[in-house]
């Protein structure tokens, strides 16, 4: 049996979404191999009943470890739990999200199982019943296959990929111990920006901005288009507007910033360099604005306006705020 284990992610006693997308990628992944799928949750005590919701995304089985010393990331504990679910299911697939928890987690249990590890996965697939990996690389101009040696494979998953499905039934939540302490690495708190949006690389919308903006002051004409947009939009910038001290790294899309696959891009004033746009160009739909016409934005773009932003812009968030007031 081709069993998967989707590694979840709780965050103030709060199931992630991008949780959501790992036992989906998972449930797609275990119906190929003819496996189910469990999930594992490290969090504070009263979290078993949001754990509970995954099975409601096809988690059969829902292994939770409840304890304080849980309530920030543990990773010792995290990497007991998984090595000791796997030595006892030999799972064929352990998936994490690709978030910052992830990114430090799956490495981590690589070592410890001895298995090859993919990340930013934006696909998986089975093949004479084998897993195959598909990932962008070389700043996203060519796109890789890749196999595994040996038994689990392991993949950490791009965020806004592996869109949430919900699946019939329910889960079975299974308490089980896992001992917290000795720890060789401790997180001691996690701090949020100061505006509380999304973190660019899970947001579903996006609205980035670049040097054509030309001063921070200009970051105004975006704040009014993410707020025209509705919730769960997020800021960004491209890093030499990073660079300049504009906008915080946290913002900065791009190779040495954060790869990110929204559902909705918008490249206002970002003349498009190969670093940002491998950080961005998985995502969906992707909007530029740029007043030159031979920019390289404009040839990942979807829909392109040439033009000054400083005029279009205002536009483009009075008609959007038009169009949802009238909806």
């Amino acid at each position: 049996m081709g069993n998967v284990l989707a590694t979840c992610e709780v965050r103030d006693g709060t199931i992630r979404g991008v949780s959501h997308e790992v036992v989906t990628a998972a449930r797609m992944l275990a119906q190929q191999l003819g496996g189910s799928v469990d999930a594992l949750v490290l969090g504070p005590p009263g979290c078993a009943t949001a754990a509970a919701a995954l099975g409601e995304f096809g988690a059969e089985r829902i292994f939770v470890a409840e304890a304080e010393d849980f309530a920030v990331y543990h990773p010792d504990a995290a990497v007991r739990a998984i090595v000791a679910l796997h030595q006892e299911t030999d799972y064929a697939a352990i998936l994490f999200p690709g978030s910052a928890m992830g990114k430090d987690l799956a490495p981590r249990v690589a070592v410890r199982v001895d298995a090859g590890l993919a990340t930013e996965v934006t696909g998986l697939d089975v093949e004479d019943g084998q897993v195959v990996a598909t990932r962008p690389q070389y700043a996203g101009k060519a796109i890789a296959r890749l196999g595994f040696a040996r038994t689990p494979a392991m993949a950490s998953l791009r965020p806004n990929v592996f869109t949430p499905q919900p699946a019939a039934g329910a889960g079975d939540v299974v308490a089980i111990e896992v001992a917290s302490e000795p720890r060789r690495a401790r997180v001691r708190g996690i701090e949020s920006g100061e505006r509380g949006r999304l973190d660019v690389a899970e947001a579903s919308v996006i609205v980035a901005g670049g040097r054509g903006l030309q001063e921070p002051e200009s970051w105004s004409l975006l704040e009014d288009l993410a707020a025209a947009l509705g919730d769960g939009v997020a800021i960004g910038a491209s890093r030499a507007v990073v660079d300049n001290g504009w906008r915080p790294h946290s913002e900065q899309v791009g190779q040495t910033g954060k790869v990110v696959s929204p559902n909705l891009y918008f490249a206002i004033g970002i003349s498009g360099a190969i670093q940002h746009l491998a950080g961005m160009r998985t995502a969906k739909v992707i909007v530029a604005v740029n007043k030159d016409p031979e920019a390289p934005i404009f040839g990942v773009a979807d829909y392109g306006i040439v033009g000054d932003l400083f005029e279009i812009v205002p536009r483009l968030t009075e008609e959007i705020r038009a169009v949802r007031t009238a909806g």
